[in-house]
């Protein structure tokens, strides 16, 4: 067979140009399908692209060391194809049948040579994805095979695959392809989570509230746990906060677990896109209430973003997490927070996204287990997030932060034991668009930084930030005033009203001024009525 001519490679100006132009060909394959389908498809495919560039840049690495080494192309050759030189790397074997130059050589089928029939691009695909699987164990059960399905249109797929490939995926810049394919995949989460709407809250939780959870807790070493990790977005965004403050992401190791089949097997692709490894998130998929799959693991970390006030969950009266009430049978919200306490270590901590609802609520025995939770001194800090921010619900929300320790020490220089930091954020963040609200890098940073300094971080020093209440942005309440609040935790409650700014202009010539304002208003009005009382008895002459 004659190779297919290789299209020049696309050189975008800007990353956003090349992930525009690739969610906008991805479009295209849509037709019939459903979303959730649509997007085991795209994602399986971006999957494919990057573990095949990855493989290819790897290749390339490996035959230069050893070209380097002085050894000649046929040493080359039977070394090359070691397993470990590229497991030991983070990459993932891809066999020739999986290889991208391969797919797109046959992008629109593969004829029939002599005895062999001939195949669809979706079969080409689905056997890629099997051969992929079967020759990485860490894979085996997570890749889409659904390539050949009657409602997939193959011309449309090949030509997705053409584009794909016309696109430089591998280095671009200081960009490597894991670094570039992650991004991409990130990106299109996001556009696939705004595309289901209500069900996109499923499996993404919005960046800017994952990193507010990661720049207060500051996981830099340890487990990191997430009991209802949907596409992994926690994990992600803490190696992200590891390599910027030049740490090692092998000082953590991830654990997760996910109740549905699809969002299991994107979390493990997206965790392997970003070199992650994705073990920890186990075998399959489970419900963590029925079985938590790391029952006898405590954590450093857990961040999590559970499903809200959701009514139908798995519940046992006797189970041993509900050590502080058992949670209503119709609202998991307190069943959430207990299994989250229960799997932090003596000086773990944890971030907690919940509905507003979750602070105040008295419904069902929800109040008496709060105020056991408050009483045992778990909860460090409370920060009430803006509207919008999700675009699956219109739910408020808020963020609760669990420590175990919070006397001075490695934590924080400052005891803190019979205290809770109220932080009251609705008032941040900025429009994406009519729909959708995000909060600003430094808006983040500036709820990180009240934490840090109220805890006396290592961070807190580092810019030497000193703590102090904010009127309507934070307040340090005791245990006492929260108890005088019937254990209400919404930080309105607390942060009062932002003090107002003083004009310098005295009291009682303000009155004057604005009493003589509002008398010439009443006049103005007193003559428009009179001159439409003119108009209107004119017309009805």
């Amino acid at each position: 067979m004659i190779p297919r001519p290789r299209q020049e490679a696309l050189l975008p100006s800007t990353m956003k140009e090349l992930k525009d132009t690739l969610w906008k060909a991805a479009d295209r394959l849509r037709g019939s399908l459903s979303a959730s389908q649509y997007k085991d498809v795209i994602l399986g495919l971006v999957f494919l692209k990057y573990v095949s560039d990855a493989y290819d840049e790897r290749r390339e690495q490996i035959r230069a060391e050893l070209a380097a080494d002085g050894m000649d192309e046929s040493q080359i050759e039977d070394l090359i194809d070691d397993p470990e030189e590229y497991q030991g790397y983070g990459v993932f074997v891809v066999p020739p049948a999986a290889q991208w130059d391969y797919l797109a050589e046959n992008a629109k089928g593969k004829p029939a040579i002599g005895s062999e029939p001939a195949k669809t691009i979706g079969q080409l695909v689905d056997e890629a994805m099997s051969a992929v699987m079967n020759t990485n164990p860490a894979l085996i059960g997570t890749l889409p095979r659904l390539f050949n399905k009657d409602n997939i249109d193959q011309r449309r797929l090949g030509e997705l695959i053409d584009l794909f490939n016309s696109a430089k995926f591998s280095r671009q810049g200081e960009h490597q392809a894991r670094d570039l394919m992650g991004e991409v995949y990130e990106y299109f989460l996001g556009n696939f989570a705004r595309a289901e709407g209500k069900r996109g809250g499923e499996f993404f939780t919005p960046p800017s509230v994952v990193k507010v959870i990661v720049e207060v807790l500051e996981p830099s070493h340890g487990r990191v746990y997430d009991p209802c990790c949907g596409s992994g977005g926690m994990f992600v965004q803490t190696e992200k906060f590891i390599y910027e403050h030049e740490g090692d992401p092998k000082d953590i190791a991830v654990y997760g677990q996910e109740s549905i089949e699809e969002t299991w097997r994107i979390a493990k692709m997206n965790l392997a896109i970003h070199g992650i490894d994705n073990a920890g998130l186990g075998a399959r998929w489970g419900d963590t209430f029925a079985r938590d799959q790391h029952a006898d693991v405590q954590m450093d970390y857990v961040m999590a973003n559970p499903p809200f006030n959701i009514k139908h969950w798995t519940r046992r009266e006797d189970d041993p997490r509900w050590v502080y009430g058992v949670p209503p049978a119709n609202n998991a919200n307190y069943a959430w927070i207990q299994h989250i306490l229960s799997k932090l270590k003596h000086n773990g901590s944890a971030g907690v996204v919940m509905a507003n609802g979750s602070m105040s609520s008295n419904t069902n025995g929800e109040g008496q287990i709060r105020a056991r939770i408050v009483e045992a001194d778990l909860v460090s800090c409370m920060v009430a997030l803006p509207t919008q921010l999700f675009r699956s619900t219109g739910i408020p929300v808020c963020v609760w932060f669990f420590a175990k320790d919070k006397k001075a020490g490695e934590y924080g220089a400052i005891d803190r034991r019979g205290e809770v930091l109220f932080i009251d954020a609705r008032e941040m963040g900025y429009m994406v668009d009519r729909a959708e609200r995000a909060l600003s890098n430094d808006d983040i940073v500036k709820i990180g930084d009240a934490f840090h300094a109220w805890r006396g971080t290592y961070s807190a020093a580092r810019k030497q930030l000193t703590y102090g209440d904010v009127p309507g942005f934070c307040k340090s309440a005791g245990l006492a005033d929260i108890k005088d609040a019937d254990y209400a935790l919404t930080p309105g409650r607390y942060v009062g009203s932002v003090a107002a700014a003083d004009d310098g202009e005295p009291i009682d010539e303000k009155i004057a001024r604005l009493s003589k304002d509002l008398l010439a208003s009443f006049e103005d009005s007193a003559r428009i009525e009179s001159l439409v009382r003119d108009q209107l008895e004119r017309l009805s002459d």
